[in-house]
């Protein structure tokens, strides 16, 4: 880990991520399409990988990191077993084991009811693999010195699970005493220790179970770890939000209150230390920026679970109570999330805006799912980041102040450097 990069070289990291632009050949090209981009078939499995790649640097697996969702009603058991089985998500402490099943068995009859009411399952998974196989595509062409670049999917809660990728990445050619470069890049823009962290944590624990000891013949890897204010993300977010606010007459456009939408966290992992907050917040400021501040805004947090406390306020509640003090006309914004799912289908659109009597003029703005400008800053990003040979960026390797997780603790040293990762 020594030979990883120095301080000055991810100090650099800035100029990677937050400058790279959202324009590209096929910008103009994709934007004139109608909405059926969005609805064509999805991505179809990658072929093998090929070590005779055209590129000096390839090939190069793009794996993209996420929660993930069960794609039917069946699999919504197995879901939440992983997911309150977290602790880095759901903080339990030492009651994590018993209180975990008991929690996910009480809540499946629920939540299956609820992913019925949505068409039977997430969606999260085909988008995911939609967006990096369109984000591989571009990439061969504006990166070819690294292509050809090969599309993974790894969900910490739903298949594929992060064994299953990484033992595709191994059955496709990379690592084995072969190599290779893979670059896990995280679909949650803002950095949680319960999110990114947790995926994080969970892909260092299956590369030293399977390559622990590989040597110089195993997978190389470099993390895209947060993206809070790249330009493409907020101009998706922002043309998004233009096109919901032209649905209401010109004469109340400007009095809209626009409502982003975050997944909460617990006050506990709030008060460690988190980063995540902060940097929602700075994705929210970034977009009403680009909006120039044209209608007031907040921020609230939605997807409480359980009786402790969360980080507020709450979505539902700040709906029903601007709406009680007259103010109606109201857009919602999901602000960290990069596609629909749960959040977005059921708790947002059939419960906050269902239940709010409003339906009229308490709208949503449309994910970002396949919108084009979104797909060309996946693209970019990671091109900037290919081209800027870091690791991970600079924050990456400080641990909270709060933060007493060991496994935390390797898995940045692991993937900051040791020289690099900091209060470890």
């Amino acid at each position: 880990m020594a030979t990883r990069h120095s301080v000055a070289q991810l100090s650099r990291r800035a100029a990677g991520t937050t400058t790279a632009t959202v324009s590209s050949p096929s910008l103009s090209l994709r934007l004139s399409k109608n909405t059926a981009l969005q609805t064509r078939s999805f991505a179809t499995p990658a072929p093998p990988v090929s070590q005779n790649a055209a590129g000096s640097k390839g090939p190069t697996a793009m794996v993209f990191l996420n929660m993930g969702g069960p794609s039917t009603v069946n699999e919504v058991g197995d879901f939440l077993s992983r997911l309150f089985a977290d602790g880095d998500l759901i903080p339990l402490g030492r009651l994590q084991n018993y209180l975990g099943p008991l929690i996910s068995k009480r809540r499946t009859p629920k939540i299956q009811k609820q992913y019925a009411e949505i068409g039977g399952g997430s969606p999260i998974r085909k988008w995911s693999e939609y967006q990096n196989e369109e984000t591989c595509k571009i990439l061969d062409r504006i990166s070819p010195e690294t292509a050809p670049h090969k599309p993974y999917v790894a969900f910490r809660y739903a298949d594929p699970l992060t064994e299953e990728m990484y033992n595709k990445l191994l059955a496709d050619g990379f690592g084995n005493g072969k190599g290779g470069r893979a670059v896990a890049f995280t679909q949650y823009p803002q950095y949680s220790c319960s999110t990114t962290g947790s995926s994080l944590n969970e892909l260092w624990k299956w590369r030293q179970r399977l390559e622990g000891k590989a040597g110089p013949g195993a997978i190389q890897w470099s993390v895209i770890d947060r993206w809070p204010v790249h330009p493409g993300l907020v101009e998706a977010f922002a043309s998004n939000i233009e096109k919901t606010l032209a649905e209401y007459p010109e004469d109340r456009r400007s009095q809209v209150v626009l409502l982003f939408s975050a997944h909460s966290l617990p006050m506990t992992v709030v008060n460690r230390g988190d980063p995540y907050p902060a940097e929602v917040a700075a994705t929210v400021y970034a977009v009403m920026q680009r909006l120039k501040f044209a209608n007031p805004y907040r921020l609230c947090w939605q997807s409480q679970v359980g009786p402790q406390p969360w980080l507020g306020p709450q979505t539902q509640t700040s709906v029903e109570e601007y709406i009680s003090k007259g103010q109606k006309d109201l857009v919602l914004i999901p602000i960290a999330f990069t596609s629909d799912h749960i959040e977005t289908l059921f708790e947002l659109d059939k419960e906050v805006i269902g239940e709010s009597g409003h339906e009229d003029t308490v709208k949503r703005v449309e994910s970002l799912n396949g919108n084009p400008i979104f797909i060309d800053a996946l693209a970019n990003l990671a091109k900037s980041h290919l081209d800027s040979g870091i690791a991970c960026s600079y924050q990456m390797g400080l641990r909270c102040p709060g933060c007493k997780s060991e496994r935390c603790t390797e898995s940045k040293k692991f993937f900051a450097g040791s020289e690099n990762a900091f209060a470890v």
